[in-house]
């Protein structure tokens, strides 16, 4: 790997100072999904974790697991097999080279914005050739792993949504607002993987989990997005609080798809796949959900309002918590 030092000196103390001081009013980047904060002394291990996003493909494989698990409770499985390491394995490949293609996709972009300029690529202590070998590679493995100790299902679905997310999805973030829509689509594909990793077909149970995690996405991102409006405008991506000026699409869809989020989140308990417990816990977990959105269109303020993006942040860490409770409890409780 090449190590290209932006400058010679850690970061200043000053610099530091003013994130530290940002953060505590709720504006700054913090250790949350998809945000980089800075760090005085970069390592190679630290840069691979950020190239590879780690945070969010940890918990794209944790989805993949419910998937899987849920699919051998079906088949009189056990839940913890060779299959079940396979898949997670590959998807954690596929997962991290889609990653890096976004992060090469983006320099220019990442370099704008103060949430991720202290990523190696924009940064400049990562070179642009060693990150496109290492996406590659990732890519190419998870693929093979899938394919040959799972299913061609799986690797082709698994190869689409890698170069979906990456030729599609990146570059209309630059196009339109409707990239949000677009990007839900291979961010909700994980659990329904894992589920074809074990029964080796599209079955309705496997639509269920996407349909929840597709629909978790719209508050999830969308409160990224009013949170950090203003590097999104530096940057020229055009999530939808950018263009959206009073914020009022923007909350439509917050609301809208949390409500819809609801009977979503039943369905598998319709298709048997969890109990009365599960779907007690889901009907409450997605009021409590949508009672962070409403929260936020109760304060009728733009996303550029200071104020907002602290209600902004707790709709994030709300959406952070919702999706694995959710799933943890779909994979305790077992059908009616």
């Amino acid at each position: 790997m090449k190590i290209i030092p932006k400058n010679k000196k850690n970061i200043s103390s000053d610099k530091v100072t003013q994130v530290a001081d940002a953060t505590s009013r709720g504006v700054g980047p913090t250790k949350m999904i998809g945000e980089t904060a800075p760090y005085e002394h970069p390592s190679f291990v630290g840069d691979i974790s950020q190239l590879f996003k780690f945070r969010i493909t940890v918990l794209l494989v944790l989805c993949a697991s419910i998937g899987t698990m849920l699919a051998e409770r079906k088949s009189g499985l056990p839940y913890f097999t060779s299959t079940l390491a396979f898949v997670l394995f590959g998807i954690f490949l596929t997962a991290s080279g889609a990653a890096a293609i976004n992060e090469l996709m983006e320099i220019e972009a990442d370099g704008r914005m103060s949430r991720t300029r202290w990523r190696p690529l924009p940064a400049g202590r990562m070179s642009i050739p060693f990150a496109a070998a290492a996406a590659s590679l990732t890519t190419l493995a998870g693929t093979a792993i899938l394919m040959s100790l799972t299913n061609v299902l799986t690797g082709m679905l698994t190869l689409s949504t890698v170069l979906f997310y990456g030729f599609c999805y990146t570059p209309l973030k630059k196009i339109t607002p409707w990239c949000t829509f677009i990007g839900a689509i291979p961010g909700a594909m994980p659990p329904l993987l894992g589920w074809t990793a074990i029964r080796g077909r599209l079955e309705p149970e496997a639509f269920a989990l996407f349909a929840i995690q597709f629909c978790w996405q719209f508050p999830h991102f969308h409160a990224i997005s009013w949170l950090y409006r203003e590097d999104y405008e530096r940057a020229h991506i055009k999530m939808l609080p950018v263009v959206d000026l009073t914020g009022k699409r923007t909350l439509f869809q917050i609301l809208s798809y949390g409500v819809l989020l609801i009977p979503v989140s039943i369905m598998p308990y319709l298709l048997r796949m969890g109990g009365v417990i599960y779907v007690t816990g889901a009907v409450i977990l997605g009021l409590l959900y949508l009672t962070f959105g409403i929260r936020l269109a109760m304060l009728k303020l733009p996303p550029m309002a200071a104020h907002s993006k602290r209600q902004a942040r707790q709709l994030l860490q709300a959406s952070v918590i919702y999706l694995p409770l959710l799933f943890g409890l779909l994979a305790a409780n077992g059908a009616h």
